[in-house]
């Protein structure tokens, strides 16, 4: 059973040598897929500083610049599997995920096709945001659940473990939305294909170091996306490795 995390970067040098150090010192054997969009800060440059340590077991993918969450995720999941990974995990790189989690989802993944480590699927679990983004957050889950019908707590979620076949069967060059709405249309593909997904109740903490890359645009991009999800045919790929 061979398991990858991806995590995009752009501008996390505050972050990216600690998690890194965390996922490798990991019990559980994770490799680690880098998708960096040409940070200017030089997240990259450590990363190729750890791969001489790390070896095979940490990838990094460069890109050309800041394309995107839902293009590097894609880039991401096409190289995982040309690579044969067997269980594919999101997260962020800002410690707002903690890497611990990950044996928890990936216990679900025994069961499940996609596992979901929720915030809201148990109450309310984030700590350090602000009133306003966590409402924002809270109610944008509701609104997904609402308009698709879609029976998840945590629609927006990016931290996620997928089985491949999943992955295998989704259309990923036809996958529309870019920004967090790219979250909330995979787990909509994979519902209308009637994959099985389940939620892991996390505790999601702000992060400490580094900016968010939340913006009006990216949160517009998803509302509006929504409402046309439901209208759309998602159709299961046809050349399945």
């Amino acid at each position: 059973m061979r398991r990858v995390i991806i995590i995009p970067t752009y501008n996390e040098r505050e972050n990216i040598t600690q998690m890194i150090e965390r996922v490798m010192a990991m019990e559980e054997c994770f490799d680690l897929l880098i998708v960096d969009d040409n940070s200017p800060d030089g997240t990259a440059q450590l990363v190729r500083n750890a791969q001489e340590r790390y070896g095979e077991r940490l990838h990094l993918l460069e890109r050309s610049g800041k394309l995107g969450l839902g293009t590097a995720y894609i880039a991401g999941f096409k190289f995982a599997l040309e690579h044969g990974y067997d269980r594919i995990f999101e997260m962020d790189c800002d410690f707002s995920h903690n890497p611990d989690d990950l044996t928890r989802l990936d216990a679900m993944l025994e069961s499940k096709d996609m596992a979901i480590g929720s915030r809201y699927c148990k109450g309310v679990n984030v700590v350090n945001w602000p009133m306003g983004r966590l409402l924002m957050s809270y109610f944008a889950s509701k609104y997904v659940r609402t308009i698709t019908r879609m029976p998840i707590c945590d629609a927006t979620a990016g931290f996620v473990g997928y089985r491949r076949e999943l992955l295998d069967a989704i259309d990923l060059d036809r996958v529309k939305m870019n920004g967090y709405g790219f979250q909330i249309e995979m787990k909509y593909s994979a519902w209308r294909l009637g994959y099985e997904i389940g939620e892991v109740s996390i505790i999601f903490i702000d992060r400490e170091a580094g900016t968010s890359k939340m913006s009006s645009g990216i949160f517009g991009e998803a509302f509006f996306g929504v409402l046309k999800l439901p209208f759309r045919r998602i159709k299961r790929k046809t050349n399945i490795q």
